[in-house]
């Protein structure tokens, strides 16, 4: 009868642990309400916008440029860039801490067992003075013990909350790392695109320059001019020569670039980059993606705000150490001197029941643990409030760069067509004697110097174009990459 009461009042004291379960000390979060502008600062062309966003180019804009060597090597690095594979391991190691933390619901049951063979000494307290002797025994165990804990104060509860953020957020630095790589890879590729065209324009003024030099030379020799003009022609040509050669090194170093983020050796990108096309004209769209658009596209901002999220919830599990905690323990075993006696159920050994844990003092430890919990997620608020701000300024930048540096383009478009007239023209009048030699320098110094700038300029309009698309987060949709 006292077995059946008590086992009664068990099954009502464990029921009563369950319905408490609901409760979890620490914050309920919240997301951080954010007031976002409504339009963007940055003056845009409206014939620079597209009428809406379409999901389908902001995921996969780099397409928008209709250049397939690009989107070969976005495909490359998409699969074989080692960061990107870094970022993955870290959401399987992130789902397994969730696991991990799911575990600890369940109850916890370790499986003994064990042989000893021991004695007492005769000359012990229990021997000494009885005149019995010790005799050598033999001692066979096995069994199960378990153990339950209750999770009154949610601090389970709040391990899974944590783990749980703590995984989307992983998710959203891989989504984060991808939309970087991407507009990496693109960016480095227009590099290389951009100092061929440099390269090339310095080939054509070296044969430009060349034929100044040889035009001197004849002069010279009918000592129609003096040597001066001989020796400044030279000095110019030698000049644009060694303005390839440095242009040559940044191609070096833009090829082994993307041989990295493509997670491969130089060497086998170097022959397939040997021929690239010209830089593209751009004729693509801006996306119309509004300020208040951009918590929910950028990962950056997503995954700060999950770490934030994850932070608030272990503000819980330190707060539950301030509370009793909670386990059902119990365990089973069969005990005997000989092998024979565990076949016999009188050899059982059992015992169970609940246990309460509760720190009553500890030098303000746990206090202390809270409050750091709760700076930790102060911290962290902030920190997602600064990266919202951080993307804001990336996005303004990045339109006001692409506006200004159209407007250069067109600029140095009529400034270089200028220039090879001026060219032509001194050319003509350096013959006939009407100019001397410093005017044809200067306006074949000039031709370069903005040819070049024409080339820069060009390749920097699509590197704005690249930034905008990355700077509102492009490269992903948010709806397929949930975990």
């Amino acid at each position: 009868m006292v077995i059946k009461n008590y086992s009664k009042l068990l099954i009502v004291f464990i029921c009563a642990l369950v319905l408490v379960q609901g409760c979890a000390v620490g914050p309920n979060y919240e997301v951080p309400d954010v007031e976002m502008p409504a339009n963007w600062k940055a003056p845009v062309s409206e014939t620079d916008l597209s009428g809406s966003v379409q999901e389908r180019d902001l995921m996969n804009w780099w397409k928008l440029l209709d250049d397939p060597v690009l989107e070969n090597l976005i495909v490359r690095a998409n699969s074989d860039n080692i960061e990107l594979q870094e970022a993955y391991y870290r959401i399987v190691e992130s789902r397994a801490r969730k696991k991990y933390a799911l575990g600890e619901y369940l109850p916890q049951v370790n499986s003994i067992g064990a042989y000893t063979r021991g004695r007492d000494s005769d000359n012990g307290a229990a021997f000494k003075d009885s005149g019995i002797k010790a005799d050598t025994k033999n001692l066979y165990t096995a069994g199960m013990d378990a153990s339950w804990e209750m999770d009154v104060f949610g601090r389970i509860r709040r391990s899974v909350e944590s783990a749980q953020a703590s995984l989307e957020g992983s998710v959203d630095y891989y989504n984060y790392m991808m939309v970087s790589l991407y507009a990496e890879v693109a960016s480095t590729y227009i590099t290389l695109l951009t100092i061929q065209e440099r390269i090339k324009y310095a080939e054509e003024n070296i044969d430009l320059q060349q034929e100044t030099l040889k035009l001197t030379q004849a002069r010279y020799k009918s000592e129609l001019v003096p040597e001066l003009d001989v020796e400044q022609a030279k000095l110019n040509l030698a000049g644009t020569e060694a303005t390839i050669f440095s242009l040559k090194k940044r191609r070096v170093e833009a090829v082994n670039r993307l041989a990295v983020l493509l997670g491969e050796f130089p060497k086998k990108l170097s022959s397939e980059l040997a021929n690239v096309p010209a830089i593209p004209d751009i004729s693509a769209k801006i996306p119309k993606v509004l300020p208040a658009e951009l918590i929910k596209q950028r990962p950056d901002i997503r995954m700060a705000e999950r770490n934030l999220a994850a932070q608030t919830a272990r503000i819980g599990i330190a707060a539950a150490d301030l509370f009793p905690k909670s386990t059902f323990n119990g365990y089973f075993y069969l005990e005997g001197r000989d092998l024979d006696d565990m076949r016999d159920l009188s050899s059982r050994k059992y015992s169970f029941g609940p246990r309460f844990d509760w720190n009553i003092f500890d030098g303000n430890r746990i206090r202390n643990n809270v409050k750091i919990e709760r700076a930790k997620t102060e911290q962290l608020c902030l920190a997602y409030e600064n990266t919202i701000l951080t993307a804001a300024e990336e996005v303004e930048n990045a339109l006001s760069f692409y506006t200004h540096e159209k407007n250069r383009y067109k600029a140095l478009t009529r400034s270089t067509e200028s220039s090879k007239k001026s060219v032509t023209l001194v050319k003509s009048l350096y013959k006939s004697g009407l100019t001397d030699f410093q005017n044809v320098l200067d306006m074949q110094r000039t031709l370069f110097v903005q040819q070049d700038n024409l080339a820069d300029s060009k390749g920097q309009i699509i590197q704005d174009w690249i930034r905008i698309y990355k700077s509102f987060g492009g490269g992903w949709a948010p709806e397929k990459n949930q975990d």
